[in-house]
């Protein structure tokens, strides 16, 4: 029995190409790819992961973390362009946004804000955080209602 000698492998990134494209850390292949963001938002969006509220945890929590709903990936209160989603997940292009109070004093921005999200080929869903609170259920079942409908 002779030995072969050994070669050493090709490195896997020759010429400096990415062996599988990452879309925003989503799955490979799936998603829109890089999505914009403000560096200056980072810290802003790490703060607000840390002290959530009580709508945005218990949506966390209940439904989004850990792939618990349908096995997708949620990151919370993700920098997409000059904004900080509550919810967003790469695979389905989804944005989720829980509003409070002030968002009913502000249908403007929500507007501008959506468009512009929607303008990068997101899907932008709105939950109160009464409904959450008060009725998961019902947002958990609108959710996958949605979700399904093409």
């Amino acid at each position: 029995m002779s030995a072969k000698p050994l070669t050493p492998p090709s490195p896997p990134l020759s010429g400096g190409e990415p062996v599988t494209p990452s879309p925003d850390k989503g799955r490979a292949g799936e998603g829109l790819g890089y999505l914009p963001y403000e560096k200056r938002l980072t810290s802003f969006a790490r703060a607000n992961r840390k002290a959530p509220t009580p709508a945005e945890n218990l949506l966390w929590q209940k439904v989004l973390r850990s792939r618990q709903f349908l096995g997708h990936k949620f990151h919370r209160q993700k920098p997409i362009g000059p904004y900080v989603v509550d919810f967003y997940c790469a695979e389905l292009n989804l944005v989720i946004e829980v509003d409070g109070d002030s968002h009913a004093e502000q249908p403007g921005y929500d507007a501008q804000r959506t468009a512009f999200l929607e303008s990068h080929g997101l899907h932008v869903l709105r939950y109160a955080n009464r409904d959450i609170l008060n009725n998961l259920p019902s947002v958990f079942e609108h959710l996958q209602t949605q979700l399904e409908t093409p």
